[in-house]
Parts: structure tokens; sequence; C-alpha cells
């Protein structure tokens, strides 16, 4: 098991880079470094543009940080065998960040796969045409929201995903298959893949991300659920590694922690370097990592009060 490196003062080195948005209002982009595009009134063909445009127009650093105008976040980390990069996955800037981190490396032959949390293991783009339709990409991902399969926004990823197909690179579903959630989450030989302390952490996340609503006896099924997809982003990231290339793993940013996620599941000795993305708005932790990008504040949604909801629903109605 990978132990994460301590520095002089007993912590992991991290870089914070701390954005504001470039927009106040779009697309007249009159004052700069205001509002996010997630609290705008966009199209969703507009919102990966307007994220797009708040990168280009550069970093707004607030007071005390120390980001760097116009350079990109992942810039000090590279280069490195493998890149994990975390997201919000309704965050339209981390996306647009991931588009131009694919392309800026496809550009200059430095990137080997794009691997996805959003796609199954074993589906892939390798050998399909650089001229291919989005249909074609779907349908070899298996991306197909119509199914009721809980796949994920296309809208949302194409651009990232497009632009590794346009450049000839491949692109490689990370996620353990759906087919295989039940057995993992009866599997306790997954309790063993974390020391206590990481998977006491894991199941923690676990309980606090369902809003203390989940019951004592599936706390433990789900942390395995959550260990075997780590698991399996980890091996796909491995067979994708190329000498003097990159592999880019893209995912929540709870799955790219070293300190219970992905990283603990790598072979001792591999190089790699994770980058989180959380919007400067947000309160949740993020774990250990090597840099965080700050993505513009926006309205935080109560996605506790909704599921709270959703359970009082479910309980059966006292007559």
């Amino acid at each position: 098991m990978r132990k994460p490196i301590r520095h002089n003062n007993g912590k992991e080195k991290r870089t914070v880079i701390d954005l504001r948005d470039a927009l106040a209002q779009w697309p007249s982009v009159a004052s700069p470094c205001m509002t996010p595009c997630s609290t705008l009134a966009l199209s969703s063909r507009l919102r990966p543009l307007c994220a797009a445009l708040a990168l280009a127009l550069g970093a707004c650093a607030q007071p005390g940080t120390t980001a760097t105008q116009g350079d990109p976040p992942w810039q000090s980390l590279m280069p490195t065998a493998l890149l994990l990069v975390g997201e919000v996955h309704d965050a339209p800037e981390h996306q647009a960040l991931q588009a131009q981190l694919v392309s800026a490396l496809a550009q200059h032959g430095r990137l080997a796969a794009l691997v996805l949390e959003m796609a199954e293991q074993g589906r892939h783009t390798e050998g399909i045409s650089p001229s291919a339709s989005e249909a074609e990409v779907r349908a070899r991902l298996g991306w197909d929201e119509s199914a009721g399969t809980g796949s994920w926004s296309w809208e949302t990823y194409r651009s990232v995903v497009m632009a590794a197909v346009r450049a000839g690179v491949p692109v490689l579903g990370g996620n353990l298959p759906r087919s295989q959630l039940r057995a993992a989450m009866t599997d306790p030989r997954l309790d063993m893949s974390l020391d206590p302390a990481a998977l006491d952490r894991l199941r923690a996340r676990m309980r606090e991300g369902h809003c203390d609503l989940l019951p004592t006896h599936q706390i433990a099924p789900m942390a395995r659920v959550q260990i075997a997809r780590d698991k399996a982003m980890a091996h796909t990231a491995q067979t994708a590694l190329r000498a003097e290339r990159s592999v880019v793993l893209i995912a929540g940013n709870e799955h790219v922690r070293k300190d219970m996620g992905v990283p603990l599941h790598l072979p001792s000795g591999l190089p790699f370097k994770v980058l989180q993305a959380a919007p400067a708005s947000s309160a949740q932790p993020l774990g250990q990592s090597d840099a965080v990008w700050r993505s513009p504040p926006r309205q935080e949604t109560d996605h506790c009060a909704a599921l709270r909801e959703q359970w009082q629903s479910r309980l059966p109605k006292v007559q």
C-alpha cells in the first residue's frame, strides 16, 4: 500500500490555486472575476463555452494566494506518469478545465490515454477514427442516457471526451461495471485493501455523503463498492501507461484522494500527481492532494435536504 510522502513539517505539500470567476455577465464580459457560469441563465450548449471563456481570461487570485494569472493549474505537476484529476460533477468550469488539459497534453504528444469514472471498465475508443461521430464514441463507451442505467450526462463531458478522440488518444472506461456492484457489496476481502485508519475514514465519508441517513448495516457494503470502483480505475490507468507520456484519470474528488481513494491501489513507485478542483465557496474537505484548483464561488445546493425529502417519501404513511 502506498504511503503519502511527508515533508519536514510532517504535512503533505499542496499547492492551492484559488480562482474567482472571470465573468460578471456573459457574453458581454463586462466585469471579470465576479459571477460563476453556474448562476447564469444559459443553455446546456453555452455553459461549457462560458466556463471555457472564464478559464481563457486567466486566473483572478484572491488575496493571500499564490495563483499566477494564465498559468494552467496542472503545470507545476508535470511531467508525471499518471495525473489524477478530481472534480465536482456539476461544476461546468471543471469540465472546461479538463478539456483544456486534454487538448494541451495531446497537442504536444504527451497524452497516453484518458480514463473516466463516467464509463465502465472494459469500454474504450481504441482503434476508433479521430473523425468518428459523437454517436460512434458514445456507443463504444456505452454512454446511453436513455437506457435508464444511471449514465452520466453526455453534454457535460462531451468536450472532454471528444478532445481526446479528435487527437487520436484512446478514452478508457475505468469504473466498476454495474453487473459487479452486488458482488462487491458482499465481498469482505475488499475491506482488507485499506489500512484500518483509511477504512474508517472512507466509512465516515459514506455516512456523511448520505447525510447520516444511511442505515448502519449498509455503510460497510457501500464502502466496499467505493473501494472496488477505486481499484478498477487504478487498474485501468496502469494498463494505459506509456513511456514519456501521461495518463489522465478524471473522477470525483473523493475517488482521487490520496488518503482513501485510487492512489492507495496503485503500485509503489508509480509516479503520480493529484489535482483536485472545487468551488471557492465549498466547505467540503478535499483530503490529500498535490494541488487544489479553486473554481469560481457559487450558490451551494443543499443536497441533504433533497435526500431527506426523498427518504421521507419512501417511509410508510401512518394511518
